[in-house]
This record gives structure tokens, C-alpha cells and sequence, in this order.
């Protein structure tokens, strides 16, 4: 084929080309842009000392059973005045 024959098949199929062309290209820069995302990595602050489990007791229940003094009482506070305020009410 000559190259005039060329030039007349790209401008009759011009706008079935340039779709092909946009095609191609919107996949590709789909592709790039998915490709180009760095990889995040969750676990690597994972060394750090978890705290250690609490201990629970294990009662024999055919033991005989002793009195168990009562663990000190906490003595109640006092609410704090703020935290009784609204924040919510209009101020005067």
C-alpha cells in the first residue's frame, strides 16, 4: 500500500482510532496509577509489650471454705462542679 492510501484510511476510520487510542490510553493510566500506590504496611509497629493478661484464680470448689476479709472500701469522690454543667445550655 502506498502512503496515500494510508493517510485516506486513517481519515475515514479517524474517530474509530482515536477511540482504540483513548482506550488504550485510559487502561494504561488505570494500570499506572494502580501500580503506583505504595503497599501499606499495618503491622510494622506490631513489636511493641502488650500488657500482660490478668491472672484469674481457679477455686477448688472441695476445698473448705475460709472467710475472705473484705477488700478495703474506695472511699467516693467528689464530682468535679464542671462535669455537672450543661455544655449544651445558652450561656447567661
Amino acid at each position: 500500500m502506498s502512503l496515500k492510501a494510508y493517510f485516506l484510511y486513517f481519515c475515514l476510520n479517524f474517530r474509530k482510532i482515536m477511540r482504540k487510542v483513548f482506550a488504550i490510553a485510559f487502561i494504561g493510566s488505570l494500570f499506572v496509577v494502580n501500580c503506583s500506590k505504595q503497599p501499606e504496611h499495618p503491622l510494622q509497629d506490631s513489636n511493641t509489650m502488650l500488657p500482660e493478661p490478668e491472672v484469674t484464680t481457679v477455686v477448688d470448689s472441695t476445698a473448705k471454705s475460709t472467710p475472705v476479709a473484705p477488700a478495703a472500701t474506695a472511699t467516693p469522690t467528689t464530682p468535679d462542679p464542671a462535669a455537672k454543667t450543661d455544655s449544651t445550655a445558652a450561656k447567661k
